[in-house]
């Protein structure tokens, strides 16, 4: 970016704001913009310099860098990263998918929390299921770990299903 265009165009309103004075105002003000425009283009990289930390902070992680280079002004913008995809969640494969087909399907009036409802809908889009779907697995896998016991369960004796022993032996 050339500033040259932005410097002389400050040069041209000083002495066209100059000009009322007179003659001697005007050639005053032609010659002071001379050792002015050093410091006029400090000042206009200083405020390029803070837009781009403006816009740095908008973009971040990105970044916006003002490089200087001989008289030449650049910039450097730095994309954010581009967000991973969410990986798909593989079908959970504990719980086979309920044929709803097979007897006759009743309907019944559940009443949830709107917060656990919220996470029901949630859990079931990311499997890329019903409600319906989603909850007539989860009762399913329920009520499937509800057959087997628990390693309490067992030590107290509570299920009886084939030879399972548990404690020490000597």
């Amino acid at each position: 970016m050339d500033l040259t265009p932005y410097v002389e165009q400050l040069r041209r309103e000083l002495v066209a704001a100059a000009a009322p004075g007179g003659d001697d105002a005007r050639e005053l003000a032609e010659r002071l913009t001379a050792p002015l425009e050093s410091s006029v283009r400090l000042a206009l990289l200083s405020a390029l310099s803070a837009a781009a930390e403006e816009l740095t902070a908008q973009l971040a992680p990105g970044s916006v860098d003002v490089r200087l280079r001989g008289g030449d002004l650049g910039f450097v913008v730095t994309a954010p990263p581009a967000p991973a995809a969410p990986e798909e969640p593989a079908p959970a494969a504990t719980a086979p998918a309920p044929d709803l087909e097979e007897g006759e399907t009743l309907r019944i009036t559940l009443r949830l929390p709107e917060q656990l409802k919220v996470r029901v809908e949630e859990a079931a889009a990311r499997l890329g299921f019903s409600v319906n779907t989603w909850l007539v697995r989860a009762v399913t896998t329920a009520l499937d770990a509800g057959s087997r016991p628990s390693s309490a369960e067992s030590r107290r004796g509570r299920w009886s299903g084939g030879s399972h022993y548990t404690g020490w032996a000597r």
